[in-house]
């Protein structure tokens, strides 16, 4: 799976201008919960982090839980992002 992780002061920056993309669905975590949660059931793959929020560590903590969390498949988030996906295609045409 193809992932990012984009860096700003408080990370809303850039997770408001990583998901103005195609096919980026980008989260703000702060917590290794969220970060591998986002994956997990959201499939997250753009991570959002704020430089001033969290320090080194936790942030090396949360990259980590979400480069190492894989989409579940379960058919409910399968659902739900299949949804996000036609509003997303809706929006571009």
């Amino acid at each position: 799976a193809r992932r990012g992780i984009v860096v700003c002061g408080s990370g809303v920056g850039a997770c408001v201008a990583a998901n103005k993309f195609k096919g980026v669905r980008a989260g703000l975590c702060h917590d290794t919960y969220s970060a591998h949660q986002g994956v997990e059931h959201d499939d997250v793959n753009v991570l959002c982090l704020g430089a001033r929020i969290i320090g080194e560590s936790l942030a090396l903590e949360v990259a980590s839980a979400f480069l190492g969390a894989e989409f579940s498949n379960e058919e409910r988030h399968v659902r739900r992002l299949n949804k996000v996906k036609k509003f997303e295609e809706g929006l571009s045409s």
